[in-house]
Order: structure tokens, then C-alpha cells, then sequence
């Protein structure tokens, strides 16, 4: 098992900083888009619902409503089509996996924000 930690990290390569965030979180992510061979950034903002993995493996799922649809997308930490990450809210939940928002909309879907 160590072996294929080692042949990890040496993939890994450079790492971007990205800022810490959580579940309950609402964030940016800034993710490059090629198009042709255009390249372009496209900003997808929602709540972080789970994080996933470790290492070379780690993902995080961003929820939003796009009119009355929930869409989902799932990214990887060390994807290299991350332009950034900006924190818009701090939320505060108690557990770290939000699937209970699926079933949930509007007001009903609110995330209290954290105090500091």
C-alpha cells in the first residue's frame, strides 16, 4: 500500500492553494472551459454538500438551483481546470454529507451561516 502512495504523490505535481471550505459552505469555482480552441472561465456557484476521498482521489460536490432544477456537479481537488475558489458563506451544519437538501427546496433548503 505504501508503494501506490509514493507513485501518488510523485503524479501530484504542483498543488494550487486552495482556501478551506466545508459542507454548508457556499463557494465560486472558477473551472476553464475549452471550447475549440478557445478557452474560457465559467463560474459555478452553489453549496458545498459533501467532500469526498483523500489524496489524489479527494472530489467535492456542489449543489445549486438553476430555476427549479437542482443541479449537482463533482469536482476534483487536484483538477488542473480550477482557475480558484472564492468562499461567498460560511455555513453551519452538523453533519458532512447534506443529501437531506435533495428533498428539499426554498426556504425549506436554508443554511444558517456561521457566527464568528
Amino acid at each position: 500500500m505504501d508503494l501506490i502512495k509514493v507513485a501518488e504523490n510523485a503524479f501530484i505535481g504542483e498543488q494550487k492553494e486552495l482556501p478551506k471550505f466545508g459542507p454548508g459552505d457556499t463557494i465560486t469555482v472558477h473551472y476553464k472551459i475549452r471550447e475549440g480552441n478557445k478557452e474560457r472561465v465559467q463560474n459555478y456557484r452553489g453549496t458545498v454538500i459533501q467532500i469526498k476521498g483523500s489524496g489524489l482521489t479527494k472530489t467535492f460536490t456542489v449543489r445549486k438551483m438553476s430555476g427549479n432544477v437542482g443541479v449537482e456537479r463533482i469536482f476534483p481537488f487536484n483538477s488542473p481546470f480550477i482557475d480558484q475558489i472564492d468562499v461567498n458563506r460560511r455555513g453551519s451544519v452538523r453533519r458532512a454529507r447534506l443529501f437531506y437538501l435533495r428533498g428539499r427546496t426554498g426556504k425549506k433548503a436554508r443554511i444558517k451561516e456561521k457566527r464568528f
